[in-house]
């Protein structure tokens, strides 16, 4: 649902008001750029695809139109495409070892004891290795807390399809963990 406010900027930025497209980019930049980090798990990289979605998304934002979805899922899907346009021009396999170590799930994870620090790298590295569409349904409903419509907006499937890829993600993410538990209490 957006909010009058909101509405507000989208209608002006349309428009063609740069300085309302900016008020949109300081509302939404963190939680693209967290997106797009936990995909690509390299901080220079992220910061360079979120900068080139901010950029797209100002460049065609004169054909944005309202769906009844929240203007985030417009920006989520720049990003998940220009993620996969990423890793299709890359020549080199990324290899876990080259994960940045400061790029964290959790912005916060500097206050974290050294155990909690490891706990969370290895859920991050786990995520790294499921297959991108497990990848992209774990960040939208877990690590940015999107609902479920929201998320199948973004995803472009329906909120059903949604939901079962979001059940075997977190199965498989479990396994990679080392937790063989029951598995339907998290959906």
């Amino acid at each position: 649902m957006i909010d009058g406010e909101e509405e507000k900027l989208i209608r002006s930025a349309v428009g063609g008001d740069s300085s309302a497209f900016g008020s949109l980019y300081d509302r939404y930049q963190p939680a693209i750029y967290r997106f797009i980090v936990v995909k690509v798990g390299s901080r220079e990289e992220a910061e360079d695809i979120t900068h080139h979605v901010f950029l797209s998304a100002w460049q065609k934002v004169r054909t944005y139109r309202h769906r009844g979805h929240p203007f985030s899922s417009w920006l989520y899907q720049i990003a998940r495409n220009m993620v996969i346009d990423h890793y299709r021009s890359k020549k080199d396999d990324v290899s876990l070892d080259k994960l940045d170590p400061e790029s964290s799930i959790i912005p916060a994870a500097a206050q974290f004891d050294l155990a909690t620090k490891m706990q969370l790298e290895n859920v991050h590295r786990a995520i790294a290795e499921l297959k991108p569409d497990y990848q992209d349904v774990i960040i939208l409903r877990f690590i940015e807390d999107l609902p479920l419509k929201e998320a199948a907006a973004i995803l472009k499937k329906s909120e059903g399809a949604v939901k079962l890829a979001q059940h075997r993600a977190v199965r498989e993410l479990k396994k990679k963990l080392g937790d063989e538990s029951n598995d339907d209490e998290i959906i």
